[in-house]
């Protein structure tokens, strides 16, 4: 019994000794320590990082980044990319210690505990990671953070992984921390790891391999901040679904039945007024942009030029210098959260351009604006005014319209983005009021002067617009204490549409069914007709001065298919916004009792002249190539490749002469045919245009028109049997309603009957196997592929759309 019980002791004493954690200052002994937020400690030695954490249960912002990235639009891994932000906190279990991200999708906002307690345990909370503890003194906890740093936070392998790049992991013996970019702060703590993604199985992608020196492996760096969340001063605003502001939402469960449970509210800055009594006032701490001190000239006073515009902005929302434009300095970190960031980001392709924000999820708050613009759009905007301008008969002109054009772009360009980090959603219905805000998508304004020459002197408008002021007034105005501010918000919106302002935001404009008649992507003018009209005009001169003064001396003569493509595509965006008017319909974000116009249809007239504008886009002539251009482009010499910016082939190397035709006449015939408007169309009262009257206006324009000569009746004939494939492809659409159907079938029926009557009284060869082709495919409509050759090549930024 005595060694039974001596046994038991030794192995208490033993387990007791195992249980004692030793002393974070024992622990850390000899190592490089950086105070701050969050403590860390720099083993040398061992390559790990150790955290300590002083404060458990305390509710902090985690935001991962992407400082240095792939490089491909299509992969999306940009320089800068974000990778959300999530509140977390630290709950210490015995040896563990937990990150756990609360849900604040789920609420109670009340003083009631067990309430609060009820939703919050009816949701799912996340727990991030787990740290075993170390050491511990007075409270405080160490932690080894070195295998969360080296993970794949940013789920780049999962990533690459969906888009067939190949099957990916991190190599650990490849990754380090990144000491140049782990720093701490009194407020936020900014680590940084070196991650080497390797391939497992050798397969890899085209995107991958474009942009990597060994798709074997891929090494990237990625960024984890630990932030002081803000304190309560911030006064959170009720979102207005007619403001142009992002919102954040919730679900509050303390909510009365009699109210909505969700709850909106309006993502922004944190600005507040020295003098809050006063008309005019400087900023407590004004919003400061920082542009990327590695943008060259003189594309980084563009830059700083139209970023700066929103201070116009502020002040006519009653601030004094409180939105400030400055170069990052050359010792600050852009993945810092403490600097707003204008990033210039490098890619293989031109891509988009973003406005990111890291908010916080409780209020609504924006913490950090970031700006991330693709370096190649300068480019593209220079390319589209050299095909319009055909400049270099002499070399470079000395006035280099085009430089200028191109940095009037990026000037809105950045202001554009910004807007975005400043809460701005996109505003598709400016453009027709004056081109009255930078949150719209817009196109260049290009004119013919007075000579008949193009004028692209106005191509993009300069300053911010008059809307941006009146949704940068509603967002951030401060009022006097005791105003009633939802009151004046409230006036300050129904003011401004009274104006004749209107706000309409991406779901309705980018949608290809969209109906809208003025909210649309890269459109121009008030009028769209009278816009696509003018864009014809100026592609026409464009295309009939188009040659060898479109490139500069000693660039293949293959190269001038670059610059035609946007020239003679000029015209697809505005094709878009006149076909929302055919089907469409007129409406606004109304709310009850706001006096706004709710929904309107359409006049009749103006669906009729729309639909013209429409089929004048698909006339022979129109879509024809001239062939001087045609025998200018030879195929593209040994080192040049073929790209998807180029018109597809089906003529091998050679400039196909029919497919840039077919391309062009699919665009707005796939815009006719989109389903939603169909459907409208279909089912349309007697006094509208209706779908029947759509398909008779085609018929006219195609199949029942004059035939033409040469290579236009090549033309003629292979948009005959595009318009024919769409019929029947919808015309079997389950996607379509039974009307929709039904007319369609009584369309093709009546053109089937005319055909056969074709056949009767012709013996052309062609034009006699072009009507035998039309009958073979009316017997199998299932095997109709609208748009099945000739896709257009790219007209908006290549990559994941904003």
């Amino acid at each position: 019994m005595r060694k039974l019980l001596l046994c038991l002791l030794v192995i208490s004493q033993i387990s007791l000794h195992a249980q004692t954690l030793p002393s974070i200052a024992d622990k850390t002994k000899g190592l490089a320590k950086q105070d701050g937020f969050i403590p860390f400690y720099w083993d040398e030695a061992t390559g790990k990082l150790w955290l300590e954490i002083n404060d458990t249960g305390k509710e902090i912002l985690y935001v991962m980044s992407l400082p240095a990235a792939i490089g491909s639009n299509d992969i999306g891994l940009d320089r800068g990319l974000l990778g959300g932000e999530r509140i977390v906190k630290f709950n210490r279990v015995g040896r563990k210690l937990l990150m756990v991200q609360p849900n604040y999708n789920f609420r109670a906002i009340t003083n009631n505990k067990a309430e609060q307690k009820a939703v919050e345990q009816s949701f799912a909370q996340s727990v991030l990671w787990g740290f075993a503890v170390e050491a511990a003194s007075d409270g405080h906890v160490l932690v080894d953070a070195t295998d969360f740093l080296l993970r794949d936070g940013m789920k780049a392998t999962s990533l690459l992984s969906r888009q067939n790049q190949g099957n990916y992991s991190v190599d650990k013996t490849r990754s380090a921390l990144y000491l140049p970019m782990t720093k701490n702060f009194p407020e936020n703590t900014e680590l940084e790891a070196t991650i080497t993604l390797i391939n497992n199985d050798g397969k890899t992608g085209a995107n991958i391999n474009s942009v990597t020196p060994s798709a074997e492996a891929i090494t990237v760096r990625m960024h984890h901040s630990f932030v002081q969340l803000p304190d309560a001063g911030y006064q959170v605003r009720a979102f207005d679904t007619r403001s142009g502001f992002y919102p954040v939402s919730f679900f509050d469960y303390s909510t009365p039945v009699s109210e909505p449970i969700e709850k909106y509210l309006t993502v922004r800055h944190r600005l507040q007024k020295k003098d809050p009594a006063a008309e005019k006032s400087e900023a407590v701490e004004p919003i400061i942009y920082y542009v990327d001190n590695g943008i060259p000239e003189p594309i980084r006073s563009a830059l700083v030029e139209g970023a700066s515009w929103w201070n116009q902005a502020f002040e006519a929302a009653g601030y004094v210098n409180a939105f400030q434009v400055k170069i990052l300095p050359e010792d600050a970190d852009p993945m810092d959260v403490r600097y707003n960031v204008i990033n210039w980001v490098h890619r293989s392709t031109r891509g988009w351009s973003y406005g990111e924000s890291v908010t916080d999820p409780r209020t609504g708050e924006i913490i950090k604006g970031h700006v991330s613009l693709g370096s190649l759009r300068v480019r593209q905007d220079y390319l589209i005014a050299q095909g319009l301008l055909a400049p270099y008969e002499n070399g470079v002109p000395a006035d280099d319209k085009m430089l200028q054009m191109a940095l009037n772009r990026l000037k809105q360009l950045a202001a554009h983005e910004v807007g975005h980090t400043l809460g701005l959603m996109h505003n598709y219905a400016a453009s027709v009021v004056n081109r009255s805000s930078v949150m719209d998508y817009p196109p260049p304004s290009v004119r013919l002067d007075k000579d008949g020459n193009i004028d692209i002197s106005n191509a993009y408008a300069t300053g911010i617009g008059e809307w941006d002021k009146v949704a940068i007034n509603w967002g951030y105005r401060q009022f006097a204490n005791g105003a009633n501010e939802r009151a004046a918000l409230d006036n300050l919106l129904t003011a401004a549409f009274k104006n004749g302002f209107q706000y309409i935001s991406d779901r309705d404009a980018r949608d290809a069914g969209g109906m809208h008649p003025r909210a649309h992507l890269w459109d121009d003018g008030n009028d769209p007709v009278t816009a696509l009209q003018t864009a014809m005009k100026v592609r026409s001169k464009a295309l009939d001065k188009f040659g060898t003064n479109n490139i500069t001396n000693g660039t293949p003569m293959a190269v001038l298919e670059d610059v035609l493509v946007p020239v003679y595509l000029y015209h697809r965006y505005q094709v878009e916004a006149v076909a929302k008017i055919i089907g469409g319909m007129d409406y606004t974000y109304a709310l009850k009792g706001d006096g706004q116009m709710v929904t309107k249809p359409i006049p009749l007239q103006m669906q009729q002249q729309a639909l013209q504008a429409l089929i004048n886009t698909i006339d022979p002539s129109t879509l024809l190539l001239p062939q001087k251009i045609l025998q200018l482009i030879p195929p593209r010499p040994a080192g040049y490749n073929y790209h998807r910016e180029l018109f597809k082939r089906r003529t091998g190397l050679a400039l196909d002469a029919l497919s840039p035709a077919e391309t062009a006449a699919d665009i707005p015939l796939s815009f006719i045919f989109n389903s939603a408007r169909l459907n409208r169309l279909a089912a349309a009262g007697k006094n509208d245009l209706g779908l029947h009257n759509v398909l008779d206006a085609l018929m006219k324009a195609t199949w029942k028109a004059e035939r033409r000569s040469n290579t236009e009746a090549l033309v003629q004939l292979q948009t005959e049997q595009m318009l024919l494939n769409y019929m029947l492809a919808e015309s079997i659409d389950e996607k379509n309603s039974f009307i929709t159907q039904a007319v369609l079938q009584q369309s093709l029926k009546e053109l089937k009957t005319f055909i056969e009557l074709k056949q009767r009284t012709n013996s052309n060869g062609v034009y006699s196997g072009h009507l035998i082709l039309a009958l073979q495919k009316m017997e199998h409509p299932e095997n109709a592929k609208p748009a099945q050759h000739m896709e257009a090549p790219p007209g908006s930024p290549i990559g994941c759309g904003e």
